[in-house]
């Protein structure tokens, strides 16, 4: 029997876990549902003690299926911006975990609008309220006794991963990887480093930041977990970077999109890329102390605008009745709906953008709306590809795809005729547990190098472009315009 690496896929509806032998397979998957919180209107949080429990009942679900003694290394994947706060005496939370989400750092970006390009050129990233700095620097602009502990070394910060591996290790570890630290619009690109200057814009003490690693790296040894005590985390990773590494083509010019609750694009480059007002620069991993870079570009809506739509028309199951609704119809005859209810993600970096539905006449159904709704998440990838390829400067010849929307082969097939190039849609439903554990099996010296992970085993289904939809795309185009004039008038 294969030694194994359990992988943890911590998310934001839920957290899955995938047992992956020696040969790079999966071998066995357990999943925990999660509760998201929102107190007020644009505010989204999450429990971080449900997040570790959620975590031990899938690892326990993966114990009870090999037994212990097969685990020869845990690996974790995570949302990148759900920024943690935990006393590091106790590892209790401080406050529950904000969502990558959330919105709450609006006022903090504002203040800091003036340092807009200083942060783009070191961090890579926009000034948004998506990004980690934003929310610490809200939690400790409203609680100054909590600012103070950070000062004293007494507080921790970190994404999830850093929450995770500090449980995980009973507190002996308080570390991030790359990919999470640069996220936070913390992280200088070039030197890999926190940077100083930035912390201080930010008002967040560097005492209170996580110790850097690479991706693939030893980032601790488990004892929170007696049967698993000594077994070493061999990886940490952001959720779509893992996909990234999970597709498998390891090439500059290899562009993948993860459709979730919203959905990221990356497309690796040679090196660090030019800074670029649409798109954000990061790290799409990190091993043996080499960064390796992308572009990417991060749509707020596509999943769960679709969940809305579902809400909005009162239908019992939201997203499964929107999407029946939607394929019910050839398509959505002339309506457009921009899902910016929190203001719209790459390219545009508009936070004031509001949701529009756009097109409608007297011969609009409800179903038209659905259709829009799932045309809307194609249209918005094709928005970031296109500004992708332009900033890239080099061809883009197919997109891979993987997360939960994929499963609609008619999206897919739309997505192909949008783009006019083929699609290629992983059959593995847990793509970012298996690049973290591949990752993971760098590190134990299962494999040797990427080129090694290239050669495993990928399945995939193909969608060829069929008739182009210029037309229909120059009519989203239009309806985007109209979301931003209501930003602009607001």
């Amino acid at each position: 029997m294969s030694d194994l690496i359990l992988a943890i896929d911590q998310g934001t509806t839920n957290t899955k876990a995938l047992l992956v032998g020696n040969d790079g397979q999966p071998v066995f998957r357990a999943s925990a549902p999660l509760t998201l919180l929102t107190p007020q209107p644009g505010m989204v949080e999450q429990d971080p003690e449900e997040l570790w429990q959620s975590v031990l009942t899938v690892i326990r679900e993966c114990i009870a299926h090999s037994g212990a003694g097969r685990i020869k290394g845990i690996a974790i994947s995570t949302p990148r911006e759900t920024a943690v706060a935990w006393y590091r005496a106790e590892g209790r939370p401080a406050a529950n975990a904000i969502s990558w989400q959330c919105r709450r750092g609006e006022a903090i970006c504002r203040q800091l609008a003036a340092h807009t390009d200083l942060i783009r050129e070191r961090t890579g990233l926009p000034l948004d309220p998506l990004v980690s700095a934003s929310k610490w620097g809200w939690l400790l602009q409203q609680d100054a006794a909590l600012r103070a502990e950070g000062e004293q070394g007494r507080l921790c910060l970190g994404n999830v991963d850093a929450w995770l591996i500090y449980k995980l290790t009973n507190g002996a570890a308080h570390v991030t990887d790359h990919t999470n630290a640069s996220r936070t619009a913390l992280l200088h690109l070039q030197t890999l480093q926190w940077d100083r200057e930035l912390l201080d814009l930010f008002g967040i003490p560097h005492a209170a930041m996580p110790q850097v690693a690479c991706s693939s790296s030893l980032l601790g040894k488990v004892s929170a977990i007696p049967e698993l005590a000594g077994v070493p985390i061999v990886s940490a990773i952001g959720d779509s970077h893992a996909a990234m590494v999970g597709h498998g083509s390891y090439i500059p010019g290899t562009i993948k999109a993860t459709y979730g609750t919203g959905s990221s694009l990356m497309t690796l480059t040679p090196s660090l890329p030019t800074p670029t007002r649409s798109l954000a620069r990061t790290i799409a991993w990190s091993h043996k102390g080499t960064a390796h870079f992308a572009l990417e570009g991060n749509i707020t809506m596509t999943g769960s605008a679709v969940q809305w739509v579902g809400e909005f028309l009162n239908l019992a199951d939201p997203t499964r009745d929107a999407v029946a609704l939607a394929e019910s119809v050839a398509d959505a005859a002339g309506v457009y709906f921009v899902p910016a209810m929190v203001g719209l993600g790459a390219p545009y970096w508009d936070s004031a953008a509001r949701g529009t539905l756009v097109g409608l006449s007297h011969t609009s159904r409800r179903e038209h709306m659905a259709r829009a709704a799932v045309d809307a998440i194609a249209y918005q990838v094709a928005d970031v590809f296109h500004a992708m390829r332009s900033a890239a400067g080099v061809d883009l010849p197919a997109l891979h795809t993987d997360g939960g929307a994929t499963r609609n082969s008619a999206l897919m097939q739309f997505q192909a005729d949008l783009l006019q190039v083929p699609v290629h849609r992983s059959s593995c439903e847990d793509l970012s547990a298996l690049g973290a554990a591949w990752l993971g099996g760098l590190t134990l010296g299962w494999w040797h190098s990427v080129a090694n992970l290239a050669s495993l085993p990928q399945e995939s289904t193909t969608f060829v472009p069929g008739t182009s939809l210029e037309s229909d795309y120059e009519g989203w185009k239009l309806a985007v315009r109209q979301a931003r004039l209501k930003g602009d008038h607001a």
